[in-house]
């Protein structure tokens, strides 16, 4: 029994053995007309096998070239398209750049930063002291949800403290919800998508 491990490596998985090996016959074909015209099979063949390609602009150039990878750009052909430069399949990614700002409380995640340094802008006075509240509240959910546990208002107040520079204080006397109370993000996230699904694109609603 013949197994795929020992078989000659795929270039193209997605157009399958059978093709790989009618690209390497028809590289054996001393005629150029003959050589050519398989080569054109070849593409409409492989055009059947991934259909989803017939989406993307230019695919039949796609193909051709996806033609001269599997023959390791080797194949000789009369082709509508040039044959790519081998080069340009050999030159890797760059690599993505992530993020650079950290995050000393990540279960909070950038939002609350956000957030924060806009409540901090803030004028003194009770909206101020509300949103803060509403922050507070917010972020001992988002707490609840990561560490699957109660926490201590005091930990949120110090947390707050410390992610607004020392600008935000929250009140000795505040208090907040109980773990029990306070939704979980998963619905939330439910409530705002079904928001958004009354709202028109300019934002006002339309449902009556």
């Amino acid at each position: 029994m013949e197994y795929n491990s020992a078989r000659e490596q795929l270039l193209m998985p997605e157009y399958g053995r059978n093709i790989q090996k009618m690209v390497q016959y028809a590289m054996t074909l001393e005629d150029r007309e003959e050589r050519s015209k398989l080569a054109r099979s070849i593409v409409n063949v492989m055009a059947q096998l991934n259909p989803q390609m017939r989406d993307i602009a230019d695919f039949k150039h796609k193909l051709w070239d996806h033609l001269y990878y599997i023959s390791d750009f080797k194949l000789d052909v009369d082709a509508p398209y040039p044959k790519p430069d081998p080069s340009t399949y050999k030159l890797k990614p760059k690599p993505l750049k992530y993020p650079g700002k950290q995050m000393r409380f990540r279960h909070y995640g950038h939002i609350v930063e956000d957030v924060i340094q806009e409540v901090s802008s803030m004028e003194e006075g009770a909206t101020k002291e509300q949103r803060i509240i509403n922050l507070a509240n917010f972020m001992k959910m988002l707490y609840v949800n990561w560490n699957k546990d109660t926490v201590n208002d005091e930990v949120i107040f110090e947390n707050i403290k410390t992610m607004s520079g020392g600008t935000l204080v929250v009140k000795e006397d505040a208090r907040l919800q109980h773990a029990s109370e306070l939704p979980s993000v998963k619905q939330v996230n439910k409530k705002q998508n079904k928001n958004r699904s009354r709202k028109g694109g300019n934002g006002k609603n339309y449902r009556k």
